[in-house]
């Protein structure tokens, strides 16, 4: 139901009075959120990406089967229980009482069909390519499915967490919470907490405090919203919008930044002129200065040589390139040779185009990048995100913890050796043939030099000390009914 334009008015006064009127903000009214980006559209993911507010927004109203809590594990969505079985191929879930927004229950049947489409032939969905394994699922009885697996895949609750595996409807579009859209004007989606059956009512409060205003925006007008004491969180915030918090006055205690795992760096997405080479692509990847790119934004923020962040499921340790086993001063005399070297046999400059988005963060590391291009006589452009580019900034969080996830968004494009060995990964019928796979796919890439490692993703949130319940995490993922304690 709506909420009266009166008692919205009402709401927003003493909101503003209430945040206003003190230093430091007091636990009354609902939970204000800043989303840095465009306004969210509700939308099955089957058709396509979802935008950061877009994720943020179905997340809130229609879970999963599993979905993240504040520290970024799994906790119980619409599967109330699981049991994982013949050796990780077949993962059975037992559904909780819940409800849709128009307040039909949920059943197998609902979650089937909405499984099915979203990893149909014709749908979009961004993790359908990793979730090739699953072989069938069923309908067991009315309250248990059954998802069976032709390779065993033990990272697959990590998948069904994200939001792009949210159970949601598309006539009438909704899910079954833990929210419920109340007002959805504008750039503001007012939320509520869903009527939850297995909630005690004599502990439900279902006070102001409880509701959540999703206000999409600009990281200029959230930030300054922020600390003007108008809103209780900015989510979203990336290495984009990093600089503009140095002319801010928010206190240290509220700046938080994720310890997130992804990909951060430049993907070569030309492999002529230049970059046919691979010796070319290995010395422009020793000749970047990490350290300085990454100090030049923010302190915090480590630097990477290599791809994969840790291990994880490779049988070896993350592949290092050659070049990162000499000695610094080594390492740049011959790559600056071998450059200058394939400059010296052109007609004029090469031209580099680099693909970078809006913002001034990526300002200040085309600032980083450009010097040194031009110092080895070459010709350096910037062009926007989606244009034709030799190298092409990809910064994006892993949704879950597989070498093979780096290893194919590093790979676009890279060798035929490499892509093979990212795909023996992918068909391979155990677990330890997959971890050797992934370990010589690693090494193969690194190799071929197709992706420039230069950090992890940087995530950064504004958090209101009311929100006592918000964690960091290496998702960077911060669910709307896990900020405050008393929505757990």
């Amino acid at each position: 139901m709506p909420i009266a334009p009166a008692r919205y008015a009402v709401v927003a006064l003493a909101l503003t009075l209430s945040l206003a009127s003190c230093g430091r903000r007091a636990d009354v009214g609902p939970v204000v959120v800043s989303g840095i980006g465009e306004a969210p559209t509700l939308g099955d993911s089957s058709v396509g990406a979802r935008s950061p507010n877009d994720r943020l927004l179905v997340d809130s109203i229609a879970q999963g089967l599993v979905r993240f809590d504040a520290a970024g594990q799994i906790e119980p969505g619409v599967a109330q229980r699981w049991i994982v079985m013949d050796d990780g191929m077949s993962y059975i879930f037992r559904l909780r009482a819940a409800r849709w927004q128009d307040g039909r229950p949920v059943t197998a049947e609902d979650v089937v069909a909405i499984l099915k489409r979203q990893l149909a032939r014709n749908s979009r969905n961004p993790l359908k390519p990793f979730l090739t394994a699953i072989d069938s699922i069923v309908e067991m009885t009315p309250e248990v499915i059954e998802i069976r697996l032709a390779r065993p895949r033990p990272d697959l609750l990590n998948l069904f967490a994200q939001p792009e595996m949210a159970l949601f409807r598309t006539r009438p579009p909704g899910g079954s919470g833990p929210f419920r859209l109340t007002r959805n004007d504008g750039r503001i989606r007012v939320l509520e907490p869903a009527a939850d059956p297995d909630r005690d009512p004599d502990q439900a409060d279902d006070g102001p405090e409880r509701n959540v205003w999703l206000v999409a925006e600009k990281a200029s007008r959230a930030i300054l919203r922020f600390a003007a004491r108008k809103s209780d969180l900015v989510s979203g915030g990336t290495f984009l919008d990093w600089p503009l918090l140095r002319i801010a006055e928010v206190a240290p205690v509220n700046i938080k930044v994720d310890p997130a795992a992804g990909l951060f760096g430049f993907r070569v997405t030309n492999r002529s002129g230049l970059f046919a080479s691979k010796a070319n692509r290995a010395a422009i990847a020793a000749l970047i200065d990490r350290d300085t790119i990454t100090a030049n934004l923010a302190a915090e923020w480590g630097a990477t040589m290599q791809v994969l962040p840790a291990q994880l499921d490779s049988a070896a340790p993350p592949a290092q390139p050659l070049w990162a086993l000499t000695p610094v001063d080594q390492r740049r005399a011959a790559a600056i040779k071998t450059i200058t070297d394939w400059q010296a046999q052109q007609s004029a400059p090469a031209t580099i185009r680099i693909a970078l988005p809006y913002g001034p963060g990526a300002t200040a590391i085309w600032g980083q990048i450009a010097p040194m291009l031009i110092g080895l006589g070459l010709a350096p452009q910037r062009v926007g995100p989606a244009a034709p580019a030799e190298l092409t900034l990809v910064d994006a969080v892993a949704p879950y913890d597989s070498a093979r996830w780096y290893l194919v968004n590093a790979c676009q494009p890279c060798a035929e050796d490499a892509a093979a060995k990212i795909n023996a990964a992918r068909l391979a019928d155990t677990l330890a043939a997959r971890a050797q796979a992934i370990a010589a796919a690693d090494v193969a890439l690194a190799d071929d030099s197709a992706f420039i490692p230069i950090a992890r993703p940087f995530r950064w949130s504004l958090v209101a000390t009311r929100l006592r319940d918000w964690q960091t995490n290496q998702r960077a993922w911060h669910p709307l009914n896990r900020l405050r304690r008393d929505t757990n």
